[in-house]
This record gives structure tokens, sequence and C-alpha cells, in this order.
């Protein structure tokens, strides 16, 4: 399904909702023929001034994420619903606790102490991902052209999959009603 090339291009796009800019959107494409996973830095989900940052996250699977916790006060970070599963207990300012996302899928990201805290973390199987910024664009960088299935994911809407030929004349434009 992907035909591959050694540089590849990179995808540019935009992502709307009711015809204006959305962020915090996640895209990415289907590529079952990409190299293996091998992380190379640390992921972050901070804890800062009561909340996440960032809200949305998007990870290839088997990437370890560090949750440090950089508020004055005492967080306990958990997932308990859908994606990866897990329960950080309840940890100090200046302290940090990792959780590999190893399957793939959404992850609702609370904090049983501060219930207004929310993110979620979308790990993916492929290393073609982007998440758009406020005005919207996403840009995936070195995807080797060819045809792809793409999936567009925002909080609060269903997700978007289509179809998309990736080369350097057409942007990926994402549009919810």
């Amino acid at each position: 399904m992907v035909a591959g090339s050694v540089h590849g291009a990179e995808l540019s796009g935009t992502a709307q909702a009711s015809g204006k800019p959305v962020e915090h959107v996640i895209v990415w494409l289907d590529a079952p023929s990409a190299a293996p996973f091998v992380q190379t830095k640390h992921v972050v989900l901070d804890q800062r001034n009561m909340s996440f940052n960032p809200s949305v996250l998007a990870v290839r699977v088997g990437t370890t994420v560090d949750f440090p916790n950089s508020d004055r006060v005492f967080h306990n970070v958990f997932s308990f619903r859908d994606g990866r599963k897990f329960d950080l207990g309840m940890y100090p300012a200046g302290t940090s606790k990792p959780i590999i996302f190893d399957k793939p899928g959404l992850s609702r990201i609370f904090c049983n102490i501060h219930p207004h805290m929310a993110a979620y973390v979308m790990a993916v199987e492929t290393p073609y991902f982007a998440v758009s910024n406020e005005s919207g664009s996403f840009s995936i960088a070195s995807v080797p052209a060819g045809t792809y299935t793409y999936h567009a994911w925002r909080p609060g809407a269903e997700t978007l999959t289509g179809s998309i030929a990736v080369d350097s004349n057409h942007p990926l434009n994402i549009r919810w009603p």
C-alpha cells in the first residue's frame, strides 16, 4: 500500500471544524511497512500550574512518556478507561514517573486529586503523525511518496478516516462539519 522513497516528502495540512481552525487534532498515516520503533528521546507530559502540558499528545507505540510533577502539590496521574491503563499513585513536586504506551489507542489521562486536570495520549503504530497547532496547521515530515490511509482525531469528535496520495503538491485538509 505504501510506495517507498528514501527521502520522503513533508505532508502539510489544516484541521477545521465548522469552518474554523482546530488545535489539538492528532493526524496519523497507516504505514504497516515502516521501520521498527526505537525511542531516541524522552517524551514529557508535564504537570504544571495544575494542568497537563501538553493537553494532547501523540506518540508511537512503545514510547516511554515521563510524567513529571512540576507543581508544588501532590498529583496522582491515572488512566483507567481506554488505551494504556495505569495509576501512578500520589507523588510529590520535583519527582517524575514513566509509563510505556505499549499498545495503540487513546488514553484519557486524569489526576485523582485534581478532577479538573485532563489530557489525552494517542499511541499510534506509525512514525507518521502530528498534532495541529492553534491555527489548525500540522506537518508530518519525511513521508515516503505513496497512498496512505489517514486518521484524524480530536477531543469530543468522531475519528475521521480517508485516503491521501502523498507527494509534494497535495495538502491534507481535515474537515469536521
